[in-house]
């Protein structure tokens, strides 16, 4: 094998987190072009499109390419546990695509940050579940930020706030469910999609039709030429699903804590090229409250990270006790 390169395992996450951030930024600077250079104000439409080019995209991979083996799921499954999660799933698309369309980028950004502390919340109050201190101390910061971001954002709307904090309530119900749906299926990425897309688009289209359909037909006739601008969003699509091709090489690549930090790193990326892009006015408050609010998801990963090390390291020690031969024991013990 002389000769041959071989990526080292840090170059393969480092390349597998740029791949990450490239098609995430990319995918949110070109649905941003969609709803605000080429006028093309319909989330519906942009979803079903993403949709119907993901289920494309995935069926290719695992069908024809064979590149990933397939999940089998039980057919009853698929109505009573796929067809749930993939209606909060083309939800959580729609919503991201509504708040992109009203509000800046750099402050759907930032309020999507309140994700980790809408999922704890969600989980403590609907299963029950309970959390260390240093969990809820880590979220402050994180509500705090964004709270300060959304006093000071000065293109604040209220219909994409409202559409950009719903959909991290529906990310959290999403995540929940995928946690309680489906497990044992053990899902990768590409067979998520591959189950859930097919089941979105036939949710969206119809929708789509009724409330966005006479009006795309209008902008479709005042368009000069409707190469480029079909080609951007049908790119947007395509981007789309290499984000959730990126995404499984990323989780698969990297520890859970470089994840979480390279996760706020490209939210800062993302609003720092939209700024770029789209000159929105961003105040020195607005900045000082998206700085809170990265820092305070950087230190919720941390910690989580660090409770769940500290877990399994007491329940090694305690089966390592069990393992321990009986000395000295009564006779009743034995």
């Amino acid at each position: 094998m002389e000769g041959k390169f071989i990526p080292q395992p840090s170059m393969r996450a480092a390349l597998a987190i740029l791949q990450w951030w490239f098609c995430n930024v990319l995918v949110i600077i070109m649905n941003k072009w969609i709803f605000q250079k080429l006028d093309f104000k319909f989330p519906l439409t942009v979803s079903v499109v993403h949709f119907i080019l993901s289920a494309a995209g995935a069926y290719i991979i695992i069908e024809i390419w064979k590149l990933k083996p397939r999940i089998e799921v039980d057919p009853k499954d698929r109505w009573q546990q796929i067809l749930p999660m993939a209606f909060v799933f083309c939800i959580n698309i729609l919503l991201g695509n509504i708040s992109l369309r009203y509000i800046p980028v750099s402050f759907m950004q930032t309020i999507k940050s309140l994700t980790p502390a809408t999922t704890v919340v969600l989980q403590w109050l609907v299963w029950k579940k309970s959390f260390h201190q240093l969990v809820w101390l880590s979220l402050l910061p994180v509500v705090g930020g964004i709270m300060l971001t959304s006093i000071t954002e000065l293109s604040f709307d209220m219909i994409g706030f409202l559409a950009a904090f719903v959909g991290c309530l529906v990310t959290s119900t999403k995540t929940i469910l995928a946690e309680k749906l489906l497990h044992g299926y053990n899902f990768d990425s590409i067979n998520t999609v591959y189950y859930m897309a097919p089941y979105a688009t036939a949710i969206l289209i119809l929708p789509a039709l009724l409330w966005e359909g006479v009006d795309v037909l209008k902008w479709a006739e005042s368009q000069q030429s409707l190469g480029p601008p079909v080609f951007i969003i049908i790119s947007s699509g395509v981007f789309a699903f290499c984000l959730n091709f990126s995404i499984f090489h990323v989780i698969h690549s990297t520890t859970a804590v470089t994840f979480n930090v390279a996760g706020n790193m490209k939210v800062a990326v993302a609003i720092i090229i939209s700024w770029i892009i789209f000159k929105n006015p961003i105040s020195a408050w607005n900045a000082f409250g998206c700085t809170i609010t990265l820092f305070g998801c950087t230190l919720y990963g941390y910690i989580r990270h660090q409770l769940a090390q500290d877990g399994a390291k007491a329940l090694e020690k305690e089966e390592a006790i069990s393992m321990l031969p009986i000395v000295n024991a009564k006779p009743e013990q034995l």
